[in-house]
């Protein structure tokens, strides 16, 4: 028991060394300032969270661990005390109940002794000698009171004895009671204290954590502008689809890599491309949208709300502030083509009227744009009519209001929430794989999934204008992005120089070229690449839709990348505006 709160002692004394970090790292992850920060500074200060985060986590599990042994003992403990009052209330209530048998039985004893008195002093042995006819009688009535005699003695000497034991055991069983009281007492204190520093802690990382999202996402912000240079539609809205397939095109030099990604942007809701796949295998309007969606139920009787339109569409017309009914609306709108299968059309219906009304209650206007749906002054084609019609005043609703139904033109084979794409979660968004079978390689995921006829199922994006205009990559470019990675991971400071070579740095300072960063990284000890030969992707998970793991090998040997590293950095560093564009991705060679 002593070494068990000695133990515990030490504890709290180490744990109370965890509290330093805050003091020294609060300041430098102040994200107050971070609208005003540079790409550089964000990095800078993203690192010196992680940092502090990961001084944290190490100088706290040792601790946390300590504290799990420590909650585990104290269960067992306070069973243990529990189980021993338990005993100590049946040993108490056996001990009362031998004191009143004890107390009855000294009674009779009491008498015993005295007849035993009277005995042995007024016996005369010669008596019954002078008075009886049978002397075998007598002899025997003789015997017979002494074993009496005898049996009053062994019970007496028994009793004295047994006294003393219960005496005893009732002095050691309030000792122990009284112990056992102080101790749990003192270990509910020692738990709670050592609770409370450990939970500061977390607490603390908790915080740390919530710089480094807010960090983060101003980084995203930066890659941002430059996917928004792709003009990349996000739903059928603008007019079909162009994605070039640039195994196509001879970039007039080899070897040549381009990174090709399963679908474009966003990826939320409902799949376009995936809802004609869908009907075309005879599915419903309904079971379209219930592959796409969740947690919602259908309801009718939509039909009388109003929506307001206002912006400029992207044909140039403008609507201001224009009231019209949610099913006039739906005539005006162009967001699937008119010729597709009836099925994706009353699906789409139905989530363009979900959305529009969802809108309408969050903001009180629809743009007629892809900021939210894509509507003209001109009523759309007779079948998208008879879509509206089919489908009239029908929603998807959520607690009874109708959900935000996002819909985008091509997801590559799968969908997400709309908390992996934007931050905050929408229950009725779905992490699904959209396929019509398993999938276990690119070749299943091209000829199995839903939206596989779409232009930009799989595609390289973005381009230069020399090289026939095509995304494909020279082999010293390729190796250029990954000893970029490497100096990254040897010495994040230089992260403000790595930006891509032909345009300006968003940081302000300069930007290395491919002959400095290979100098950095020799002056660094590491062995940098100047060509590679191969680029292949090693690591996929099937089930989400994400490359996980990319390996560079070339003259440098070979690296292997986290499949989002890799993407991330390519993005910032690679020509022009060519970009991965999404997490699940591969690589072509020619």
């Amino acid at each position: 028991m002593a070494r068990f709160f000695r133990s515990t002692v030490i504890f709290i004394i180490f744990l109370c060394g965890l509290f330093i970090l805050p003091q020294v790292f609060a300041e430098e992850c102040d994200t107050s300032r971070l609208s005003s920060m540079n790409e550089g500074d964000v990095v800078s200060m993203m690192q010196k969270c992680q940092s502090a985060w990961n001084q944290m986590e190490v100088a706290k599990k040792p601790h946390a661990d300590a504290l799990k042994k420590m909650e585990s003992d104290i269960k067992l403990f306070q069973l243990r005390i529990l189980k021993i009052e338990a005993d100590l209330v049946k040993k108490e209530a056996a001990i009362k109940e031998g004191e009143k048998e004890f107390s009855g039985f000294m009674t009779l004893v009491t008498r015993r002794i005295a007849v035993l008195y009277r005995r042995t002093v007024s016996y005369n042995p010669l008596l019954p000698f002078l008075t009886s006819e049978n002397v075998g009688s007598v002899l025997r009535a003789f015997a017979y009171q002494n074993k009496v005699i005898n049996e009053d003695k062994k019970i007496i000497a028994q009793t004295a004895v047994s006294i003393q034991g219960l005496q005893t055991k009732k002095a050691q069983l309030e000792s122990q009671k009284m112990s056992l009281a102080f101790l749990k007492e003192e270990t509910d204190k020692r738990a709670i204290s050592v609770r409370k520093l450990v939970g500061d802690a977390e607490t603390y990382q908790t915080k740390l954590s919530s710089a480094i999202g807010a960090l983060s996402a101003r980084q995203q912000s930066f890659l941002a502008q430059k996917l928004s240079g792709l003009n990349l539609p996000t739903s059928l809205g603008a007019g079909p689809l162009f994605c070039t397939d640039d195994r196509k095109l001879d970039p007039g030099f080899s070897p040549a890599f381009a990174f090709f990604t399963f679908g474009i942007p966003h990826r939320v809701g409902m799949n376009q491309y995936g809802a004609l796949g869908r009907a075309q295998a005879g599915q419903s309007a309904e079971d379209i949208l219930k592959a796409y969606f969740q947690n919602f139920e259908f309801q009718n009787g939509k039909e009388n709300e109003n929506v307001v339109v206002n912006g400029t569409n992207e044909f140039g017309q403008s609507f201001g502030n224009e009231s019209m009914n949610v099913e006039e609306y739906l005539k005006h709108l162009y967001e699937m083509p008119s010729g597709w299968d009836s099925k994706a059309l009353q699906a789409q219906a139905i989530a363009a009227r979900s959305y529009a009304l969802a809108e309408m209650k969050a903001k009180g206007y629809v743009y007629p744009s892809q900021k939210d749906q894509v509507v003209k002054k001109e009523l759309n084609a007779q079948s998208w009519l008879d879509a509206v019609s089919a489908t009239r005043g029908k929603v998807m609703a959520q607690g009874g209001n109708p959900i935000k139904a996002w819909f985008a033109s091509t997801s590559g084979g799968y969908t997400f929430t709309s908390a992996d794409v934007w931050g905050g979660e929408r229950s009725w968004t779905k992490r699904m794989r959209d396929t019509n079978g398993d999938i276990g390689s690119f070749a299943d995921l091209l000829s199995k999934s839903y939206d596989k006829e779409s232009p930009c199922f799989y595609a390289a994006q973005g381009y230069r204008k020399e090289f026939n205009k095509s995304a494909w990559l020279k082999s010293e470019e390729v190796a250029d992005i990954a000893n970029v990675i490497l100096l990254v991971r040897k010495d994040s400071g230089t992260r403000e120089h790595l930006y891509q070579i032909d345009k300006s740095n968003p940081s302000g300072t300069d930007t290395w070229d491919k002959g400095r960063v290979r100098q950095e990284l020799q002056s660094r000890g590491v062995t940098p690449f100047s060509s590679v030969s191969s680029a292949v992707v090693t690591g996929v998970d099937w089930v989400n839709g994400l490359t996980t793991n990319i390996t560079i090998s070339g003259d440098g040997g070979s690296q292997s990348f986290e499949g989002s590293e890799f993407k991330g950095f390519f993005n910032l560093r690679a020509p022009a505006n060519i970009q991965i564009v999404g997490g699940l991705y591969t690589v072509e060679r020619k």
